[in-house]
């Protein structure tokens, strides 16, 4: 069996879904498991939040009936809404909260003939611009939809641009906008994202919305996860599966972009960008080697990677290596490729095989 898993630890994921609800006493809070629960395993995650979590919430239909299957009771929130008019009879069918977002979707919706009433999560566009009403259609549309026949709650949602950068003069004006509409009557609200839950409470309304905080990964630039009270969920785990002697300028791998300043030792580790692991990854990067640092060598390719471990002469054949995890952040991963926790947990591919512990 080839050396490469995605070990996962479930109660790391109940540790820090706890994390978000201390944060908020009293708040309710959508456990955000879109994505396969960011590449963790939609059905692992779902059964091991089961008991604790008010709800999950999804990005589209065929991630809300799984979610489904497994938890016949959780509120799921449709966080795109209906796609096309035969989805609403089987929204209302798997009983899901529904975000209406467009008149389109609004217009759907009272059109349809559903086997009971949905509770509808209006959707406004506080400053993002990418889906949602401005305050003056959605006063409209929750005057129409106040008495639909097809809804039960009708509830407030928006989402945050830039909550992850603290102190955003964006972030403010969003919660204005948000609370410029609180004059109307609704039952639910919900605005707070990870970056929200962990540092402005003044956004917590109703129901909370953990996403990336849910796996140990921190939605800051400068605040590590360690600092925020998570505990990571996943680790990419490797092994070495061959060391080369590489002389003073010799290349190592395609592009022959790597070349050896020194006599080096080269380390080849079973992960590549088949598996996930980003190919823009620069040399430098850091790996985890017998829990020691050691920097990435060389261009990823599709199965393999090469870390430079002239400066660890322990490491053999078969060596233990961390892509990320426990001992070394994805955040620290994702910040030297140029991108965020988010983008590398969620791309981990299905050839991986997940581990469960916890």
């Amino acid at each position: 069996m080839r050396p490469l898993a995605a070990i996962v630890d479930l109660s790391a994921i109940a540790h820090n879904y706890a994390v978000a609800k201390r944060c908020a006493p009293g708040r309710q809070a959508f456990a955000v498991v879109k994505a396969d629960a960011y590449g963790h395993g939609v059905r692992e995650v779902v059964t091991a939040l089961h008991d604790i979590a008010d709800g999950f919430a999804v990005a589209c239909l065929e991630e809300a009936a799984e979610v489904r299957a497994m938890h016949g009771e959780a509120r799921i929130l449709l966080l795109e809404g209906c796609f096309e008019a035969s989805e609403y009879a089987i929204a209302a069918q798997l009983g899901l909260d529904l975000v209406v977002q467009s008149a389109a979707q609004a217009q759907a919706l009272i059109a349809s003939d559903v086997s009971r009433p949905l509770n509808v999560w209006l959707k406004l566009d506080s400053g993002m611009h990418r889906l949602g009403f401005g305050s003056a259609e959605l006063r409209l549309w929750h005057a129409r939809l106040q008495d639909a026949g097809q809804v039960a709650e009708l509830n407030l949602i928006s989402h945050f641009a830039c909550a992850d950068e603290r102190g955003h003069s964006l972030t403010e004006l969003q919660v204005e906008r948000f609370l410029d509409l609180l004059d109307l009557d609704f039952n639910q609200r919900s605005l707070a994202n990870s970056a929200a839950v962990l540092t402005m409470p003044a956004t917590h309304m109703d129901w909370l919305r953990p996403g990336i905080m849910l796996y140990g990964a921190t939605p800051f630039a400068e605040l590590s996860a360690r600092e925020l009270g998570l505990k990571p969920a996943m680790t990419l785990a490797a092994r070495v599966i061959a060391i080369h002697d590489v002389a003073v300028g010799d290349s190592v791998g395609y592009g022959a972009a790597w070349v050896a300043q020194r006599v080096s030792r080269i380390a080849t580790v079973s992960c590549g960008y088949a598996d996930g692991y980003p190919r823009n990854a620069p040399s430098g990067t850091p790996v985890l080697i017998d829990g020691q640092h050691a920097p990435l060598a060389g261009r990823v390719s599709m199965d393999m990677l090469t870390v430079d471990v002239t400066d660890l002469p322990g490491v053999a054949l078969d060596s233990a290596v961390e892509l990320w995890g426990s001992h070394l952040p994805v955040d620290e991963v994702a910040k030297a490729c140029g991108t965020i926790g988010y983008e590398l947990l969620s791309k981990v591919t299905a050839r991986v095989p997940r581990r469960y512990v916890g």
